[in-house]
């Protein structure tokens, strides 16, 4: 198989991220151990840090499919290897639903239970966002629009695609070492999920929402996991983190690198 290296790392690296992070939301669902997001958040971020640490050796470590096609479009990755870093992601977020599902699923059926949720309905939402994002919950106090959840997911996914660059490009002379730069990726993360999770949970890659949620519509919540007949799911958490990622690849690529590749001038202030 060719790129097998690539294949493995995306794989390995989504998995770790996934199954932490949709792990932490679990939790907090069934057994409401954690006080606030920025507990969920952190989670996350670092998760983030530890899959790019184990993965990085193996691919780029995207982890994220708005991140590779960014890359792909500012040309620092060649087209042949996206189907297999797409591929590697999407799987990788599957298998880690797939095994909290595995892990958490007697004590969804007990909460379930205690709390009279039918699984498959409105109500059973609360339930499933612990494998997928929902911009509108039954019995929600705030409501968001499908144009807002979509701007929220896109401009959250280019404020991390645009931080990935800044961190990682030699042409940033200020990026921290590179074995640091993990963590500084993973505490981006955490940041954005605490700005963008209120209105959206903060998906910020198609990978991670679209996989777990196919495991909660295998196992029942039908159209709970899917609610939006007109198809919001795909526009605010693949569409519009796709789009933004992309436009932050653009923007670094076309006008931000070259004003730091320019000949540095002394700053005259007098």
């Amino acid at each position: 198989m060719h790129y097998q290296r690539e294949f493995i790392g995306e794989l390995l690296g989504t998995f770790i991220m996934v199954l932490f992070g949709c792990g932490s939301v679990a939790v907090s669902v069934l057994f409401n151990v954690h006080q606030g997001l920025f507990q969920i958040a952190l989670i996350w971020g670092i998760g983030v840090s530890l899959s790019i640490y184990a993965a990085r050796h193996l691919s780029c470590a995207h982890l994220n499919p708005a991140v590779t096609l960014a890359m792909v479009i500012s040309q620092r990755m060649t087209i042949k290897k996206m189907p297999v870093y797409l591929i590697g992601q999407f799987a990788g977020a599957f298998l880690a639903g797939m095994m909290v599902y595995l892990l958490f699923n007697p004590s969804i059926v007990a909460f379930e239970n205690t709390n009279h949720i039918i699984r498959g309905t409105s109500e059973s939402m609360n339930v499933a966002k612990m494998f997928g994002e929902y911009y509108h919950l039954a019995n929600a106090t705030t409501v968001v629009s499908l144009p807002l959840a979509m701007f929220a997911e896109g401009f959250g996914t280019f404020l991390l695609v645009l931080i990935v660059f800044f961190l990682t490009e030699s042409c940033n002379l200020g990026r921290p070492n590179d074995n640091i730069a993990p963590l500084f990726i993973g505490l981006t993360v955490t940041s954005i999920i605490c700005l963008i999770a209120p209105l959206t949970q903060a998906g910020l890659n198609p990978a991670r929402d679209f996989s777990p949620r196919m495991v909660a519509w295998m196992f029942g919540w039908d159209n709970a996991a899917f609610p939006d007949q007109c198809g919001g799911f795909f526009f605010v958490y693949m569409f519009s983190p796709v789009l933004g990622g992309m436009m932050a690849g653009v923007l670094f690529t076309h006008f931000i690198e070259p004003l730091m590749n320019r000949k540095h001038e002394k700053c005259d202030c007098n």
